[in-house]
């Protein structure tokens, strides 16, 4: 064999050894390295997301938020609008998920780490699906480990820890827009209420008349002028004074309240909130309690509540508000109980309250006497 053949072969030889090297490595490299997405193509992706469905326990999503139109909606809450900072938060939570470790890839250890089959009755994961412009991205995510969770993603055997941690709802109710309206309590001009039981009674503003100091034409000394040239009485003198809400409807033998106690709480119908949303249809309204508020601008929103339990729901139908109208029709409105008796007052609450009866009065005399004093005992005689 010539030199030149023998380092031919040599040289061919070396490219075979690299070649099968590189390709050796090649098949052994972890499929997912530490730092990479969990969801590769989503984060380019976000932008022509038009669902998200979660499905936890169950062999069909429990909650699933689409795009209506420009609209984002709540498909389980009859398309009510939904939560979209909530949606854009978790969408961003499964697009900035980077792989810290892989796990198990045995099922029979997924129900410890939560990442078994969703649609399985008692799962302790969800999953969780994103519909967008490429397709499907669908993942399983199961129980907190660190600051992350685990996951596995669907149709997959491996499982892995992820980092930022990914926090999500499985119930519908937690995905409306809680916000439901917002009426300023100086935009206020009466309020009728008609409860279920009890008498009906109404409150209505009365505007303040600001009182004008008499002309002084006699000449005399002002003998005011230097308690109105004082700051505060200037202050005093240039504020106008408050509008007062009066009672109609008082009973006979009874007193109103006082006009800061007739007037609604600035807290009352402003910035109402909703902690879940049904049918009409589906809440007993056969009991209930109605007070119509109606506005400076003439405008009027009617309130219908009822308990049902010991939950408080409200219908809400407005005159005017085209927006608020189209939001409410046809919808019953969970709310705190404390924001439903502050809407529903009883009559007994805008009324001084009533004497105690002479019975439950104990007069000055009744009490019980005080025990005299006893005599003192004589000295005993003298032994002799």
């Amino acid at each position: 064999m010539s030199r030149r053949r023998f380092i031919a072969l040599m040289i061919v030889a070396l490219v075979a050894i690299v070649g099968a090297l590189y390709l050796s490595t090649q098949r052994n490299l972890p499929r997912d390295a530490h730092g990479s997405a969990l969801l590769p193509s989503l984060a380019r992706e976000l932008n022509t997301v038009t669902s998200m469905s979660v499905r936890k326990g169950s062999a069909t999503p429990t909650v699933t938020v689409h795009k209506q139109g420009e609209q984002w909606t709540v498909a389980e809450r009859a398309n009510y609008p939904a939560d979209v900072p909530k949606l854009r938060k978790l969408l961003l939570a499964l697009s900035d998920a980077k792989i810290r470790e892989e796990k198990t890839s045995n099922p029979a250890n997924y129900s410890i780490i939560g990442v078994e089959d969703a649609s399985q009755a008692g799962a302790t994961g969800a999953q969780i699906e994103v519909a967008a412009q490429d397709g499907i991205h669908d993942v399983i995510v199961g129980k907190s480990a660190g600051e992350g969770n685990f996951v596995r993603r669907a149709g997959e055997k491996t499982s892995y820890i992820v980092e930022p941690g990914i926090s999500f709802e499985a119930e519908p109710r937690y995905w409306i827009d809680t916000r439901l309206l917002d009426i300023p309590v100086d935009k206020i001009q009466s309020i009728e209420t008609k409860l279920a039981a009890g008498p009906a009674y109404s409150v209505h503003r009365v505007p303040a008349v600001n009182s004008k100091p008499a002309d002084n034409k006699s000449g005399a000394p002002d003998t005011t002028a230097s308690a109105a040239t004082s700051p505060a009485a200037s202050a005093a003198s240039a504020a106008p004074a408050a509008d007062k809400f009066t009672l109609d409807g008082v009973p006979n033998g009874r007193q109103a309240a006082d006009p800061p106690t007739l007037a609604p709480s600035p807290t009352t119908f402003s910035s109402l909130t909703t902690d879940d949303v049904a049918s009409a249809g589906d809440i007993d309204f056969s009991k209930a309690a109605t007070v119509t508020v109606t506005l400076s601008d003439a405008s009027v929103i009617t309130f219908t509540g009822a308990a049902v339990g010991d939950k408080r729901w409200i219908q809400v139908a407005a005159s005017k508000d085209a927006g608020l109208g189209a939001k409410t029709h046809g919808r019953a409105f969970e709310i705190a109980n404390y924001r439903y008796d502050g809407i529903f007052r009883p009559l007994e609450q805008l009324l001084v309250p009533k004497p105690p009866p002479p019975s439950a009065r104990k007069p000055a005399s009744a009490s019980a006497p005080t025990p005299a004093p006893k005599p003192p005992k004589p000295p005993k005689p003298p032994t002799p």
